[in-house]
């Protein structure tokens, strides 16, 4: 026996050796690498205007900047980016691997007294260009008090502080790229018996993969003044002389009516030791881990704390309860039930159908469907398959989830069904109504967004194609599978309650506080899990900046998912001790009710961090979205809530033996 466990052990050992080594070996963030030989062209590609003033994002060409020889071409986008507002687009620039050189683009006509308003609009709103090589967006390095900052993007023009009245666009941009010379080991053939034709094959594959991978793109935005009868003489991509970024404001180019703006850029290429897969670490650097690591402790004494009245409830109250009450004779047991108090009294009437069954049966549902979507896309991106090389690829997956975990909330919403009825009629209807309630929230907020972002003329506005679209899904996938769950669940047995319920309901002892009050205060134990991770969420959707620390989220994430089923528990026993049998809803709302420090929070932010957000439309946007996502928290966390008090309930009563 022994000699069996230390084989068994060492087998495990080697499996996890293994495991460790083919992942070493394999790199999940990114995309595919791709070489380049000396000499070859390198384009670059433009994103949408974006700003963290007005969060409208705006197409790079609606301002009057040079444009590709052969027309402007828009890149396949999938279903994340169209919903992010990400429109990619080609651009005049372009670069051939390790050339340094500077370089003429174009000279615009006169501005008219129209792209003279939009740039200074943007300028003054602070809208930053987006562009993107070789899927690495350009990085900007500034200084502010001393500290070093990194910006992805850059602006499209300034103010000088001292100059309130006049802008200055940016018209000139240095890159430096940076490259890391790669040298391919070739394919091994294995098992052909053509030992001559495989070297051949590896011969020629390392030609093909030797050269140069991208590893960096930084840009320093500057403004230059040219001269633009001198630069029309020149065409398009003639190499110009090294630019000195000029420090005065005479010599950079103002933004005002009949100017022409003359674009150039240069371009260097510097050698770097930094290694295709690490490319990402200069973007994803963490700050902050400190915080997080408090996040999570605070958490975890949270869970302790409710951990120890779960063990007392169980084991000292109900344990000993129950223990007592068995240990009597009948007749005793008979005098005992007279003489009963607390949540033994209820016992007739805890399994009443509650009020709005059918709307719980439904919240349930899709709480079970955003709660999975919400478990598994974190899980994913956790373990790097969610990189942010691979925009919208995030929520392009959490809608395809969402969609697919349609029946096992249309499963979940009917077996409730049929278990506080007593039958599956009506499981049709029920079912439609999960497929619809949550999404039907959604789209209607989203339709209302939608007609302000396209009055704004917002690359952010889903087009009516995209709106056809997610139609077709949400009736031809998520409501055939919800029916399809539904149905599954009218074949299952309903789950039988442990006691018999009375005709006449009891009557509730009257209190001297009304029991929502507790059940509001219940939501800040779980908020106090969440509240740190939440800061850093919204501001990397509202900021621009990269959040990829989703291990993080994920260990937060559980500890949530703990604190809400044991504060759910904790208050569902306290509201039957005082004789209140109707659990059901507070059950949901003792934990779902952290959604509404969630959208506190959210304003707190928008008042306090986000402080610089200018105009309704941006605040309506802001709070639209913000809505959502505390509809979508409530809905999750009231439902974990409420399965654990179901099951705890369950439980409780099973034990007594009361006729």
């Amino acid at each position: 026996m022994a000699v069996w466990t230390i084989s068994k052990f060492y087998s495990i050992c080697f499996l996890v050796v293994l495991f460790s080594n083919i992942c070493a070996g394999f790199y999940l963030p990114g995309s595919y690498m791709h070489t380049y030989s000396e000499g070859e062209e390198i384009s670059v590609k433009v994103n949408s205007l974006t700003s963290i003033e007005t969060e409208l994002p705006f197409g790079y060409y609606t301002l009057p900047y040079c444009k590709p020889p052969g027309g402007v071409k828009k890149s396949a986008e999938n279903l994340g980016e169209l919903l992010m507002g990400d429109q990619i687009d080609n651009s005049p620039y372009r670069f051939r691997m390790l050339k340094n050189e500077s370089v003429y683009l174009c000279t615009t006509k006169p501005l008219t007294e129209l792209e003279v308003k939009l740039l200074k609009q943007r300028t003054r709103d602070l809208y930053q260009v987006n562009m993107i090589l070789d899927n690495l967006p350009a990085m900007r390095y500034a200084k502010q008090k001393g500290i070093n900052i990194q910006w992805t993007g850059f602006p499209v023009g300034y103010t000088p502080p001292s100059q309130s009245n006049d802008d200055y666009i940016i018209n000139h941009l240095k890159f430096k790229v940076l490259v890391h010379e790669y040298e391919g080991s070739g394919l091994q053939i294995i098992g052909t018996g053509e030992e001559d034709m495989s070297m051949i094959a590896e011969e020629a594959d390392k030609k093909k993969v030797n050269g140069y991978e991208i590893v960096g793109f930084e840009v320093i935005p500057c403004s230059v003044k040219w001269n633009p009868d001198e630069m029309t003489k020149h065409k398009m991509y003639d190499n110009l002389d090294h630019v000195t970024c000029p420090s005065e404001l005479e010599k950079s180019q103002i933004i005002r009516e009949q100017e022409k703006v003359t674009f150039t850029y240069e371009v260097e290429f510097e050698k770097s030791d930094i290694r295709w897969p690490s490319r990402w670490d200069a973007y994803l650097k963490m700050e902050g881990a400190r915080v997080h690591w408090f996040s999570i402790l605070n958490s975890l004494m949270v869970i302790f704390f409710l951990a120890g009245i779960v063990f007392v409830i169980f084991l000292r109250t109900v344990r000993r309860d129950l223990t007592r009450y068995e240990e009597l004779d009948k007749e005793a047991q008979a005098q005992m039930n007279e003489e009963l108090s607390g949540w033994k009294l209820v016992v007739g009437d805890v399994f009443r159908e509650p009020e709005c069954s059918k709307l719980l049966c439904v919240m349930v549902g899709d709480g079970v469907q955003i709660a999975g979507m919400a478990v598994v896309t974190i899980v994913f991106a956790a373990l790097g398959f969610m990189s942010p090389a691979s925009r919208g690829m995030l929520l392009t997956g959490m809608i395809i989830l969402y969609l697919f975990l349609g029946m096992p909330a249309g499963y979940v919403a009917v077996r409730l069904w049929s278990t506080i009825k007593g039958t599956t009629e009506g499981w049709r209807s029920l079912s439609w109504s999960v497929a619809c309630f949550f999404s039907g929230i959604v789209f209607f907020i989203l339709t209302v967004l939608n007609f302000m972002l396209w009055s704004s003329k917002s690359t952010g506005a889903i087009p009516i194609s995209l709106f056809f679209l997610l139609l077709v899904l949400w009736f031809c996938i998520l409501v055939p599978l919800t029916l399809f769950g539904g149905f599954i669940a009218t074949r299952a047995e309903p789950i039988q309650y442990p006691v018999r319920t009375n005709q006449i309901p009891r009557e509730i002892p009257s209190r001297k506080y009304p029991s929502w009050l507790l059940v509001l205060g219940a939501g800040t134990l779980p908020f106090g899990t969440l509240f740190i991770e939440l800061f850093f969420v919204l501001s990397s959707i509202w900021l621009g900046r990269f959040y990829y620390v989703f291990g993080f989220l994920l260990v937060v994430l559980l500890l949530l998912v703990i604190v809400c089923a044991e504060v759910s528990v904790v208050l569902t026993y306290m509201h039957l001790c005082v004789e209140d049998w109707r659990w059901w809803w507070k059950a949901f709302f003792a934990s779902g009710s952290v959604a509404l420090y969630v959208f506190l929070y959210s304003i707190n932010y928008l008042v306090f961090d986000l402080r610089s957000l200018s105009g309704p439309v941006s605040a309506i946007l802001y709070l639209g979205y913000s809505l959502v996502m505390a509809i979508a928290i409530m809905l999750a966390t009231g439902t974990i809530g409420f399965i654990t008090s179901f099951y705890f309930v369950h439980y409780l009563f099973s034990s007594v033996k009361i006729d």
